[in-house]
């Protein structure tokens, strides 16, 4: 069985840099006259970035920046820079050891259009939430702008953009499959994930005078080998250039075996390590930190959606720390090699990230006269998560239209109680406007801290890609005991009023802790809380990995309860997506009815964003199942139906808005068209009416065209417990049968919330 890697090097048990002694700046410089207060005369390290510097452990450029500087770099940043010239990117002057860029805390092709490939209007990661401070494909421009600026200096990319890009990738906005950005920005090296680790090994290597090229062994990391390159010798290669195989398995060996690894392996003439294969049907495999897995070329993959969809099933499949193997993907004439994923940081190490001298403040630079970020120089994203807190990383979920497992991973990575109970201090001592209301315990789930899996050894060798789905695995440790424990500790601090839940719930874990649940709704739901059950129906939620909608249902009657109990009136804000890969036209009706019958409305609604990398975009692409297996055979594997063309994604849309005027002619003639016609009428059986508006606000209808119809009620604002509970993305809803007004969110696409990935 496997274990995991041998632990390694912590990230304080490096000897610090000798620019140590210069201490913390106060904030990273982005300018000469910054470099020069604190006495620097060039920087070690620059970081580039698309975002505004903010100076909070939920931006990226400020934890590396911070990291980097705790082991004794001089670390400058250039944020958002004008990328119409080099001039921007030699503000700092040349760094010492290399640029490290970034398009921010999202793809920058996520943030500037949505779902429907229309232009955004704004950027929750810019002064005044204002758009276009960013180019499209940010790691690409920036990097080349580097280049230009200091052509012999390395340049290491890194964040969100070029982890889901570090393979060959379907682009949903070029509807093509692209190559790694590793090879079009022709950076020397990337690195994927949340990159401390890496990061600082890189750092102190290149300081010691180590070429980038020799870099090849980070784990984290990808980077560029051409035929011949001696570091390639004594690796053993897999072949999966092509899918599976029905029959047994001979000499192309399939990197979907489960096989033993408790034997050491001979050598043969050649140096390479042969596999052994028993008449039984085991196979004799060589070492995994030897081993590479070779996938279809980029070449291959881009005119072969079934290829495409076998490579994103394998990669999917080598992204355990405890048991992955590197990765080769050819490009032209060179191979691109990735590395298995980092070994997650420790509690100790984490606690170490977070604790770091951040101001909490966005950089000086973006404040008004007066000194205030307000208006124009407000930043949304850091508004948002100003008086929030990240308890843990990761998420072992998932879901298939999620970015999340492949960025951060599946396993939790949380921080102490104390260092979260430090930071709570910290917020309510230093930071200006605190009112005593902390927005959110949290992160990209908010109850799956200190959650894992009960056995170390078991957990290295899994290759599961959903530790919850199709059930709860019964190795995974379900407690909600320590952030229970939490919870209480941080409510009882002096001047803490309130804290609030603002990172969604996994729901199916929850109602396996019925005192959580209590504790939850009872101290900490502002009067909304959110969910996301996705869908009700089975199809749809098998490919997303998601629970089915009866788990919706006990959480449902355990929240009321506990609501009731503490004499609240509360209420759930479900999301669902609209036009997700394996969702039928049916699907989307029913779903619509579901939503009738318990009287809830859409105010926005969110539809399926192919993000790259992700396993439900190589269904999008493909239209095959890879949870299944991929098979050129028709009667093996899984075709997806797949929701593509204007007019059915509309349609999937006016159905979760079913209650929206606008939509009704669309939705009758769907309806007339599926045969259900016993949907459409006046009565509250019906989903839509067979009425529909004219200009002058009165209704028409074929049995009474000058009847007056009741008209929708007017929205009333927002009460003041909702207001500090506001989810920070998604489409709202809430009840409306004699309960509150509908609350107006932003799409789920549009912000998310800083130290997270874009979930599409």
């Amino acid at each position: 069985m496997s274990a995991l890697p041998a632990p390694p090097k912590a990230l304080t048990a490096y000897r610090p840099f000798w620019a140590k002694r210069f201490g913390p700046a106060p904030f990273l410089p982005m300018s000469r006259a910054e470099m020069e207060q604190l006495g620097w005369d060039s920087c070690d390290i620059i970081i580039v970035t698309g975002d505004a510097y903010v100076d909070h452990a939920s931006f990226g450029m400020a934890v590396i920046g911070r990291t980097l500087e705790a082991q004794g770099f001089r670390v400058g940043i250039i944020a958002q820079p004008d990328w119409s010239s080099a001039d921007a990117f030699k503000a700092l002057g040349k760094p010492n050891l290399f640029f490290g860029v970034a398009a921010g805390n999202m793809d920058s092709m996520i943030n500037r259009y949505t779902a429907d490939r229309k232009i955004r209007s704004d950027d929750a990661y810019t002064p005044g939430g204002q758009g276009g401070k960013r180019p499209d494909r940010a790691t690409l421009v920036y990097t080349q702008r580097c280049q230009e600026a200091f052509k012999d200096v390395p340049i290491v990319i890194g964040g969100i953009e070029a982890s889901l890009r570090r393979i060959a990738h379907y682009d949903y906005w070029q509807d093509k499959v692209r190559r790694s950005v590793l090879v079009d920005s022709k950076a020397d090296l990337l690195v994927y994930g949340n990159a401390e680790r890496a990061i600082i090994e890189i750092a102190h290597r290149l300081a010691r005078r180590e070429p980038i090229e020799t870099l090849t062994d980070v784990r984290g990391t990808a980077f560029m080998r051409r035929d011949g390159d001696p570091t390639a010798e004594g690796w053993f290669e897999l072949d999966s250039t092509e899918v599976d195989r029905p029959g047994r398995v001979d000499e192309l060996i399939s990197p979907y075996q489960i096989v033993e690894e408790n034997k050491a392996c001979a050598s043969n003439d050649d140096g390479a390590k042969p596999i052994t294969i028993h008449k039984t049907g085991r196979i004799q495999m060589p070492p995994r930190d030897h081993t590479v897995v070779r996938l279809p070329a980029y070449e291959q993959v881009k005119s072969d959606p079934v290829l495409y969809a076998h490579a994103n099933r394998v990669l999917h499949l080598e992204t355990n720390p405890g048991n992955a193997r590197a990765l080769v993907q050819r490009h032209g004439e060179r191979d691109l090699w990735i590395n298995p994923p980092p070994i997650p940081l420790s509690t100790a190490e984490m606690d170490h990230v977070f604790d770091l001298p951040y101001a909490r403040s966005p950089h000086p630079s973006y404040a008004d006269a007066s000194g205030s970020h307000d208006g124009a120089t407000k930043i949304p994203a850091w508004e948002m998560i100003r008086f929030s807190v990240n308890i843990m990383r990761g998420c072992f979920g998932g879901c298939t239209f999620c970015s999340i497992t492949e960025h951060e991973g599946r396993i939790i990575q949380s921080r102490s109680e104390d260092s979260v109970i430090r930071e709570i201090e910290e917020m309510r001592d230093k930071v200006k406007g605190f009112t005593g209301i902390v927005s959110d315990l949290g992160g990209p789930t908010a109850n799956m801290y200190r959650i894992g899996c009960k056995s170390p050894e078991i957990e290295a060798a899994c290759r599961k890609p959903s530790c919850v789905y199709p059930g709860i695995c019964p190795n995974l440790n379900t407690s909600h005991d320590p952030l229970i424990k939490m919870y209480r500790r941080a409510r009882a601090l002096p001047g803490v009023k309130k804290i609030l839940i603002g990172s969604g719930l996994r729901y199916d874990l929850a109602v396996q802790s019925p005192e959580y649940v209590k504790e939850l709704v009872t101290h900490h739901v502002g009067g909304y809380l959110k969910i996301a059950p996705e869908h009700t129906e089975n199809g749809p939620l098998s490919k997303m990995m998601k629970p089915g909608i009866g788990s919706y249902d006990r959480f449902k009657q355990m929240f009321e309860a506990a609501s009731a109990a503490a004499g609240k009136k509360q209420y759930l804000i479900p999301y669902f997506i609209a036009a997700h890969p394996g969702t039928s036209d049916e699907d989307m009706m029913n779903l619509a009815v579901w939503l009738k019958k318990n009287g809830f409305r859409a105010d926005q609604v969110q539809t399926f964003y192919p993000s790259p990398m992700a396993t439900a975009t190589a269904m999008y692409h493909s239209g095959k199942n890879p949870l299944k297996g991929i098979s050129r055979d028709e009667t093996r594997g899984e075709s997806v139906d797949i929701v593509r063309g204007e007019r059915r994604r509309r349609l999937h849309k006016a159905f979760l808005r079913y209650h929206d005027a606008n939509n009704w002619p669309l939705l009758r003639e769907a309806l007339k068209a599926m045969g259900r016609a016993d949907l459409i009428g006046n009565g509250k059986h019906h989903l839509i009416p067979s009425f529909q508006p004219i200009t002058d606000g009165s209704y028409e209808s074929a049995r009474r065209k000058n009847s007056t119809a009741v008209k929708p009620a007017a929205k009333a604002s927002v009460n003041a417990p909702m207001k500090a509970a506001t989810p920070r993305k998604g489409q709202l809803l809430t009840q409306h049968t004699g309960l509150p007004p509908r609350v107006t969110g932003a799409s789920r696409n549009s912000a998310p919330r800083p130290g997270k990935p874009a979930k599409r």
